[in-house]
């Protein structure tokens, strides 16, 4: 391993990291634990708070761990922009660092502590290169590992990216926008694996277990700093939950029959097998209260489960295979469908076993994409053009619960990493928005792996030309450990179910196509840590599952569809002559408004005189270009021709001209001051013009810049008649035109004229 780590040093350049920097119970003091971590100008307060000392809450069967972190814009030195100018809800970005913080944390509390504990992380400031959500966790550890809670830390986390085949520890926002990989490690102080949350740009599997290795080399360091400051900590006696060994004798006796049976029928589904354990939970649970023993029925039913999952995870260990009958490292029987409904931009039905997904592929115009401020501190507004949103109705496990408002936190988990499989395959220039909604219609076991199948699928029946294939799977472990946490045996298992996710110790979800990987996470459940070797041979298993997969995927469809669909969008462009901008807009834009509430057709400005028009199908184009049309007709000009006299009516009176109207189905045009009479006229009133007035003007074109009309009354009256008031041509034919505004040669003509008849 030594040699290996050098041989890596060698062929990989690493970047230094900033310095991380702790300071421990300087704020918050009445918290049980607190730590300040700091990295640049970034800092982030973490308190830790259990309510163990109260023992009420020790009847609880579960830690009711909560994780609070939130990213205000005051430490960026911002002001909200809502109504409220004060932060409201929690963003997508807070809710999945929370859960990230949470995973890091959770598998570290030692069996038995089922108090209420709560973790709040405070961003004090930020400095808008530094990410804080690294620095969250470990200042999250450093406050519970100097705290009085029983926990089994420290941990450690850090970042890494990659930019031209360099790992960059800890990269700032703007090198994680170039980087091929963005890894989030957890590792505690026996240098294995607690946490990994990772999104990759089709980094091959040997590559990313090399970031994986330097990422705990890392760790370390970071581990013996907040060891340093926690050997000074005092640990209070905390009484912690345990089970009865002689009632999980007695349990075990009474059903390890009826469970043997049940776990070991293959031809039970979800429903069914859920279905049997809970008959048998109740029978024995009545067995025993008709025993009259003093059990209270909390640990009567913590017990229980403690039994079921020991004699499930045994009969892994004695059989070789699984409950479904199953082969450890075999896939459950896989069918997928495409082009299910017409209407449909792209659709895909990914069926593994139980696990049923159905995604619908959605396009846009590129204004429609999803904006999101997640901090203050970055600046502008970030575009999306490309989602994936993940559906959990309850009807997907055979439950009864809300189906509307805003996705909870296990949707929104379980669709960023989806989103984060598929993105990686997406076009990088896209003329279009694409939305994918992946719904949940069944669910037994790793129904977001499934959902990157799907939206792989659907993607190519749209016509996306992908990069190549995608799919995920989730490998599961079951192992067996001394009191220390070593682990003495294991197995992996692929393609988990949710009973084996539920009993097992490890939910290693992996998304790729054949020979790279986009996106990976870890859950750690029932051990303290994952060693690296485990790690790497779970990779392979999802490497091989991956190629399986993608291969019954391809006899659905293996490359992106040729044929264009009759609701394929389609893209125009359509350009508006600059002085006809404004009513083709109409006030506020209310004409494209009407277009998009009529068609479904969207009109975004490209610049000052090009439009983009978006349609959703050809039908839909077809309608708009009428109604832009008739609009363009009904608002058309009548032709004036250069030289020619008008009659106009005055319309409004203003301090620098009149408004005149030469047709009803033009604007109003100024007549400024200068150009109403041969003297010098400050105001229009000086001349006698009231609205309604009928005055001749003769037309000059337009000017070359701003294209409005230029029009003269002045040089009508310099040729020493006006003619009668009706609009008609002029007739003279002068050898030489003067200038447009010029007048001065005309009019001094005409003055010696008349001196000479005189």
């Amino acid at each position: 391993m030594i040699l290996l780590r050098k041989i890596i040093k060698q062929l990989i350049h690493i970047r230094s990291a900033s310095r991380l920097s702790f300071r421990i119970n300087e704020l918050a003091r009445f918290s049980d634990g607190s730590a300040i971590a700091q990295m640049n100008n970034t800092s982030v307060l973490v308190t830790s708070v259990s309510k163990a000392k109260t023992l009420s809450s020790a009847q609880q069967s579960f830690l009711p761990l909560t994780v609070d972190y939130r990213e205000k814009a005051a430490a960026a030195g911002r002001i909200p922009t809502n109504h409220l100018r004060r932060e409201l809800g929690l963003t997508d970005h807070e809710i999945l660092t929370g859960r990230m913080i949470d995973r890091s944390i959770r598998p570290l509390f030692l069996n038995g502590y089922v108090y209420d504990t709560q973790v709040t992380c405070n961003i004090l400031s930020a400095d808008g290169m530094t990410e804080p959500d690294v620095l969250a966790i470990n200042a999250a550890s450093a406050s519970i590992a100097t705290s009085d809670i029983p926990w089994n830390g420290p941990i450690a986390a850090v970042r890494i990216g990659s930019i031209d085949g360099q790992f960059i520890v800890n990269p700032n926002r703007q090198q994680i926008q170039k980087s091929d990989l963005n890894l989030v490690v957890s590792v505690n102080s026996k240098g294995h694996l607690v946490m990994i949350d990772a999104s990759a740009n089709r980094l091959s599997d040997e590559k990313f277990f090399s970031a994986l290795q330097y990422s705990v080399e890392c760790c370390l360091p970071i581990i013996e700093q907040i060891k340093n400051l926690s050997s000074k900590t005092k640990r209070t006696n905390i009484e912690l939950q345990k089970l009865d060994n002689s009632l999980i004798e007695k349990l075990t006796t009474l059903s390890y029959d009826r469970l043997f049976k049940i776990f070991t029928d293959s031809t039970l589904d979800k429903i069914a097998r859920d279905t049997a354990i809970i008959l048998v939970r109740q029978q024995v649970l009545n067995e025993i209260i008709s025993s009259k023993e003093e059990i209270t029925p909390i640990n009567l039913t913590e017990t229980f489960g403690y039994v079921v999952k020991r004699i499930f995870r045994n009969l892994i260990f004695e059989r070789s295979h699984r409950c479904d009958g199953r082969l450890y490292d075999q896939l459950r029987p896989i069918n997928c469908k495409i082009n299910l409904y017409e209407p449909l931009h792209g659709s895909a039905l990914f069926q593994r076993g139980q696990t049923q997904v159905l995604c619908t592929v959605a396009f846009d115009a590129l204004d429609s994409q999803y904006r999101h401020n997640e901090f203050a501190l970055r600046t502008g507004i970030k575009r999306k053009p490309f989602i994936l949103h993940y559906e959990f109705p309850p009807y997907a496990t055979n439950e009864i619960g809300r189906t509307y408002g805003r996705a909870d936190r296990r949707e929104l988990g379980h669709g960023a990493l989806a989103e984060k499989g598929v993105e990686p395959i997406v076009p990088n220039e896209l003329p279009f928005m694409i939305r994918l909604t992946s719904e949940v219609l069944e669910s037994n076991g790793s129904s977001s792996m499934a959902s990157v199948c799907a939206a792989s699928l659907a993607l190519m029946d749209a016509g996306i030309k992908i990069q190549e294939p995608v799919a995920g799977v989730a490998i599961g472990l079951v192992s067996k450990c001394t009191d220390d946490g070593s682990i003495t045996d294991y197995r992996i298992l692929t393609d988990i179910l949710g009973i084996e996710d539920y009993m097992g110790d490890t939910d290693f979800k992996v998304a790729g196509t054949r020979n790279s990987i986009t996106a990976l996470q870890a859950d750690i459940k029932n051990l303290e840590g994952l060693p690296l070797n485990i790690v790497q041979e779970a990779l392979r298993a999802a490497r091989d599952a991956r190629c399986k997969i993608i291969d019954i995927m391809n006899k659905a469809i293996k490359e992106p569809s040729i044929i264009k669909k009759q609701n394929t969008p389609e893209l125009e462009t359509l350009t508006i002559p600059s002085h006809k901008r404004g009513r083709f807009l109409g006030i506020g834009s209310m004409n494209l408004k009407k277009i998009l509430a009529q068609t479904g057709v969207t009109i975004s400005p490209i610049d000052e005189i090009t439009y983009s028009i978006f349609a959703p199908n050809k039908d839909a184009l077809i309608e708009a270009k009428q109604i832009i049309d008739k609009l363009l007709e009904e608002m058309k000009e009548p032709e004036l021709e250069f030289g020619g006299i008008y009659t106009g009516k005055i319309v409004e009176i203003r301090s620098n001209g009149v408004l005149i109207q030469l047709y009803p189905t033009m604007s109003p045009v100024l007549l400024p001051n200068s150009q109403l009479d041969r003297r010098k006229v400050d105001h229009p009133s000086a001349l006698g013009l009231n609205v309604g007035d009928d005055l001749q003007v003769k037309y000059f074109g337009r000017d070359p810049v701003s294209g409005t009309m230029r029009l003269s009354r002045k040089i009508l009256l310099s040729t020493g008649g006006i003619g009668p008031v009706r609009n008609m041509i002029s007739t003279e034919k002068d050898e030489k035109r003067p200038g447009i505004w010029d007048t001065r040669s005309s009019v001094n003509e005409n003055n010696s004229v008349d001196n000479k008849k005189k």
